[in-house]
């Protein structure tokens, strides 16, 4: 997928007692590169930030079972509670969600999406270790995309003796 200069992305920074603040930013490209995750597909009531489980399933996609079992394996490690203990989820977890999905679609292992989350948990002193676990990731998306291209060479040069077959039999015929 590529990022266009209009299409906004949510940008991640680290607070010193290991809070994040998630912004979306309009950028091209190269902001895109310094970027964590494009914006979410699905719209959000304006003016909002506490949504149920049912609401954040529908606007991320995700069933609510995805969304329990994300925050018991420690992906979602600061979803709020209501004082009758139903979730509360944030806009910063609809980012967060968002980001999630971006690394899903990438591949990332789930126990590599918790060491990130517990990374980022940590705060600024783990900078280092996410560009690590990120550029490592990212190598093998490389990888994997080229092995696509690579597949989808052989597809188009199939299709092409195909067409060629086709459209000398009905010069033929």
């Amino acid at each position: 997928m590529t990022v266009t200069q209009s299409e906004p992305v949510i940008e991640e920074t680290a607070a010193g007692d290991g809070a994040v603040s998630v912004q979306r930013t309009p950028g091209g490209p190269q902001r895109a590169a310094q970027s964590c995750a494009q914006e979410v597909f699905h719209p959000r009531p304006t003016g909002r930030d506490r949504y149920s489980i049912s609401e954040v399933a529908s606007y991320t996609g995700l069933s609510a079972h995805t969304l329990r079992w994300y925050e018991r394996i420690g992906l979602m490690p600061h979803v709020d509670r209501s004082h009758t203990g139903q979730r509360r989820f944030t806009n910063r977890d609809l980012d967060w969600l968002a980001l999630v999905a971006k690394l899903r679609l990438t591949g990332m292992p789930v126990a590599d999406m918790v060491r990130y989350a517990e990374l980022v948990k940590g705060g600024d002193a783990t900078f280092t270790e996410r560009e690590e676990l990120l550029t490592m990731h990212r190598e093998d998306v490389r990888h994997r995309i080229a092995e696509l291209q690579d597949t989808l060479a052989v597809l188009d040069y199939k299709i092409d003796i195909y067409a060629d077959a086709r459209r000398r039999a009905s010069e033929k015929g």
